[in-house]
């Protein structure tokens, strides 16, 4: 599909400011259908009581763009009752014998990005170990986004809905900024299995439309194994899913952050290995849908229904697609979700009669 060799790298322009699109009432269906939307005991807007902020440095001394937020203590007590009983729905079920180890020891808040989110750092008081989740306010972009990750990609993600409150567990991973000025040279990482890794990863937000990865929009798991390490890229932002209007938005080959893994590509894979690790994607994704498929196309023909990006985006992207695909039908849809459905059929097809 798309050739990684003797590609330029670009400044993509990403849109300032996203929209934020509503859940509408096919979207609501869905999620309740599928257990995604729960009553919590702490919505956003409870979050945004807080007292005083401070920022948030590094262990460098470097400003995170977070902010450790301070609530008087009868609000505090509250929302870290609260905040222990949703960490216990994302882990156990709702297992309300867990929250006694538990306390909330920070709440930060980013004032970056679309959605404003709160990160909470949660520790086991038994062995001080700890964990993060977010509280984010709900946006159907990001759903779909998170939705289709779930389906369609190698890993599961837990996340839960209340009204406008979105709760998400925290992917852990190096992100790919960090892996590159700190990992990417390791003399004992195999560098052909991170331009493979690379590889698949840009065919799954390729097929799916998943717009925006740019190197701090994706971490890097990291697993040994008996000879080697094993690599996985994962999205943790999915504001973008189906969103812009350029094809190229939803192909990290072509933003500027990841130009150390494309040029990582071009060396050590020959353009026929770059095309046996794109089928071989295809194909886990095609297996992927087809053992899913019943959920997948109930979420597809909800999106298909739904409005997720401005018209003259889904205008440039339908003609585009249509070029790249060779294939007028994208010219007769009308929103993103029949791209994305399209999309998919396509690659399924392709897969069934290779």
């Amino acid at each position: 599909m798309t050739k990684m060799h003797g590609q330029t790298i670009v400044d993509q322009k990403i849109s300032r400011k996203k929209l934020v699109y509503p859940i509408r009432d096919g979207l609501r269906r869905y999620l309740t259908e599928q257990s995604r939307e729960i009553a919590l005991p702490v919505k956003y807007e409870d979050l945004m009581r807080f007292d005083k902020a401070f920022i948030l440095y590094d262990k460098h001394n470097k400003d995170t763009l977070w902010e450790t937020v301070i609530y008087e203590n009868n609000v505090a007590n509250i929302l870290h009752d609260g905040l222990k009983e949703i960490y216990s729905i994302l882990r156990t079920e709702g297992d309300s014998r867990v929250h006694k180890h538990l306390h909330v020891e920070r709440i930060d808040y980013c004032t970056f990005g679309n959605t404003n989110p709160f990160r909470i750092k949660i520790v086991n008081n038994i062995n001080d170990n700890y964990d993060y989740f977010y509280v984010k306010c709900a946006d159907a972009s990001r759903i779909y986004g998170l939705e289709l990750e779930h389906i369609l990609s190698p890993a599961r993600i837990n996340f839960f809905v209340d009204d406008n409150t979105l709760i998400e567990e925290h992917i852990v991973g190096v992100p790919g900024d960090a892996f590159v000025t700190g990992y990417l040279q390791n003399p004992e990482f195999n560098q052909v299995r991170i331009a493979k890794e690379f590889v698949k990863f840009n065919e799954r937000c390729f097929i799916r439309l998943l717009g925006d990865m740019r190197a701090y929009n994706y971490v890097f798991e990291i697993t040994p194994d008996f000879e080697e390490v094993q690599f996985r890229i994962r999205a943790i932002d999915f504001d973008q899913q189906s969103y812009e209007g350029h094809i190229n938005m939803y192909l990290p080959q072509f933003f500027k952050e990841n130009y150390r893994f494309v040029k990582l590509v071009q060396e050590k894979l020959t353009p026929e290995s770059v095309e046996q690790y794109q089928h071989e994607e295809r194909t886990n994704i095609a297996r992927r849908s087809k053992s899913d498929r019943v959920r997948l196309n109930a979420l597809l023909n909800v999106m298909s229904q739904d409005n997720i990006s401005p018209k003259e985006k889904i205008t440039e992207l339908k003609n585009t697609l249509a070029a790249h695909y060779k294939d007028d039908t994208f010219l007769t849809f009308t929103n993103m979700g029949e791209l994305v459905q399209h999309s998919l059929h396509i690659l399924q097809e392709a897969v069934k009669h290779h």
